[in-house]
């Protein structure tokens, strides 16, 4: 019996699934997360799915789970995002877009606990969160094209453009028109920013529709996102890294372990 494990949720989303074959191909065992769990314990155990199922699990399974930074983005310089962020409460964030009349985007910065949209005159943020709630408000962009790319090492591991003018649109990045330039921005960023990044994570780029530059759309957790069109394979290797045994984890990317 293989001491490495690759848990996914019960109701495995389509990325968990393929996930998971992949890692089967490996000779890794494994296991949909269920209510005997524990008996995982001892194991290298490896997680694909969402964060509140990952906080359950973390402490008795010994996982160290790897998070970009909240404020990311708002430290990044305005070349790489083409717009005005700022990290913010609910609360703030609620007042702020009541007293000024203009929609805003807003989103969580990593846990999807609302949908990340415009919110304005007419669409309210919600109201059953507390207004404690971090969130990452930034002006409107209309993007042409977004791409999702899964980063190990500072080095582009796999790629897939994931949607078209806002509409979902996967195709794997080298087989897309600007896929060259979507690596040539994400080699400039990386080489700016990429030791403020674990070592294993997701970032998204977006071509803007109006000027013809990219941007940084958010970075995610990679055991916490659709693979798209990317290489299951390769994509295995970030997901791996970014969310297994708490003891391996790197020296360098112990800040950015889930507490």
């Amino acid at each position: 019996m293989t001491d490495e494990v690759f848990l996914i949720p019960a109701r495995p989303t389509a990325t968990a699934g393929l996930l998971a074959e992949a890692a089967a191909r490996r000779g890794m065992a494994v296991r949909a997360l269920g209510p005997g769990f524990g008996e995982l314990a001892g194991r290298a155990v490896h997680w694909c799915g969402g964060p509140h199922a990952a906080a359950r699990v973390a402490g008795t399974l010994g996982l160290g789970l790897l998070e970009p930074p909240d404020d990311w983005l708002t430290r990044l310089p305005e070349r790489f995002t083409g717009r005005r962020i700022e990290l913010t409460t609910l609360g703030r964030a609620a007042r702020e877009l009541a007293g000024s009349g203009r929609p805003a985007f807003v989103k969580p910065p990593r846990e999807k606990s609302f949908p990340p949209a415009v919110y304005g005159p007419g669409a309210p943020l919600p109201r059953s969160l507390p207004a404690a709630t971090p969130v990452l408000v930034s002006e409107v962009v209309d993007f042409a094209a977004e791409y999702r790319l899964f980063l190990l090492d500072g080095e582009i591991a796999a790629g897939s453009r994931y949607a078209v003018h806002g509409r979902l649109d996967p195709a794997p990045l080298d087989e897309d028109a600007h896929g060259a330039d979507v690596r040539g921005f994400a080699a400039a960023l990386l080489s700016a920013t990429g030791t403020d990044l674990p070592s294993a994570v997701t970032v998204d780029v977006g071509l803007v529709g109006a000027t013809g530059r990219y941007a940084v759309v958010e970075a995610n957790m990679p055991w916490f996102s659709h693979s798209y069109a990317a290489r299951p394979e390769a994509v295995l290797d970030v997901v791996l890294r970014a969310a297994g045994p708490l003891h391996r984890v790197r020296a360098a990317d112990l800040p950015y372990v889930t507490p």
